[in-house]
């Protein structure tokens, strides 16, 4: 064996071994409508009166406990395709009404044994619901939890209020991370009001990297849109390929996984995907993710990056029968409660990091 060639077949074994040894950390962020996730009492000035006893919906403390198990097996059940046993490190959540339900929520068993805790900030939306982050202390440590509201420009929608943007810091891997959690107007309004949405959203996100360039940023909710309607892919400017994506940019993996036919809602018979959750340029690594095939040791992942990305889906969560066959089990459908889940079905991004 000539010297050149011998050498060269060292670097290669000095390479595989080094390889062999790295390890690495998973982490899974989450989102989640959980649809009307409502307790069985008035709260003061808001229009929650179909979820009481005596409302429309007949919201007893029956099918309130339902809703709240069934949420709870949900939300502990995302991320453990890969995270088995463990789940997520952090779940968005919209549609929720206040503090009381979301104690209520991390009580329940699945829940409580990762000794979930959780940010919330009340807001204006006269229905009654929020945004909130459920996060699992030994793996996400808050630091700083701001509401900051959604402005309506126009001069008509004066005395206008709705849900705004939930903005949690915090520390993930020993790492500076920030997670936005926000429902944009529904589409019952013009597109406008999302679009401004976007907006807001863009600028809110351009303040935080104002402050730390290389935050971590998960830029999370129920869009109301799909990723290429003009609110995220023109106002938010949420690219859809990796490789377009500049310093300070951000990348939305939802655009192409709509685009193969699959979505998280459905509406006569069509899928939709509102529920997104879009990374900033710092959680990328372009150069080692050509494709989506890649292996932990073809990126650099000395810091957080993205990893996998995936609609969570279960046989529980879809109707089994019926006119409705295929879709999302929800807790109430034409008037019957059906004791399901939401219309809507969670989203799960994966970063990695190199441990050492």
């Amino acid at each position: 064996m000539n010297r050149k060639l011998f050498f060269s077949l060292l670097m290669l074994l000095f390479a595989a071994t080094a390889t062999a040894q790295k390890k690495y950390s998973l982490y899974g962020i989450g989102f989640y409508n959980l649809e009307n996730l409502f307790d069985t009492c008035h709260d003061v000035g808001k229009n929650d009166y179909q979820y009481l006893p005596d409302g429309q919906n007949k919201w007893t403390g029956l099918k309130y406990s339902h809703k709240l198990r069934n949420m709870a097996r949900v939300l502990a059940e995302m991320g453990t395709d890969r995270l088995p046993g463990l789940g997520c490190a952090a779940i968005g959540v919209s549609e929720v009404e206040n503090d009381r339900c979301l104690k209520d929520l991390c009580e329940q068993e699945p829940l409580k044994k990762h000794g979930f805790k959780f940010c919330h900030r009340e807001g204006p939306d006269k229905r009654g619901v929020d945004c909130a982050l459920l996060y699992n202390p030994s793996l996400f440590r808050v630091r700083n939890v701001k509401l900051v509201p959604y402005v309506y420009v126009k001069p008509e929608d004066k005395g206008r209020a709705t849900r705004g943007f939930l903005v949690v810091s915090g520390t993930m891997a020993n790492e500076h991370v920030t997670i936005i959690v926000n429902h944009l107007p529904s589409r019952a309004s013009e597109p406008f009001y999302r679009d401004e949405g976007g907006r807001q959203l863009r600028l809110v996100k351009d303040s935080l990297m104002k402050d730390d360039p290389n935050v971590k940023l998960f830029i999370m909710g129920d869009m109301n849109d799909d990723p290429q309607d003009k609110s995220m892919s023109e106002k938010l400017g949420a690219k859809r390929k990796m490789k377009d994506v500049d310093k300070g940019g951000l990348w939305n993996p939802w655009w192409d996984v709509l685009a193969s036919g699959t979505g998280t809602l459905q509406y006569d018979g069509k899928w939709n995907l509102f529920d997104q959750i879009i990374l900033s340029h710092s959680l990328l690594d372009k150069k080692g993710m050509r494709d989506l095939k890649f292996k932990p040791e073809q990126i650099d992942c000395q810091s957080l990056k993205y990893f996998r990305h995936q609609i969570f889906r279960r046989d529980y969560l879809f109707q089994k029968e019926g006119k409705y066959k295929g879709n999302t089990l929800r807790t109430h459908a034409g008037g019957t409660w059906l004791d399901g889940y939401s219309d809507h079905l969670p989203t799960v991004v994966y970063v990695i990091k190199e441990t050492r």
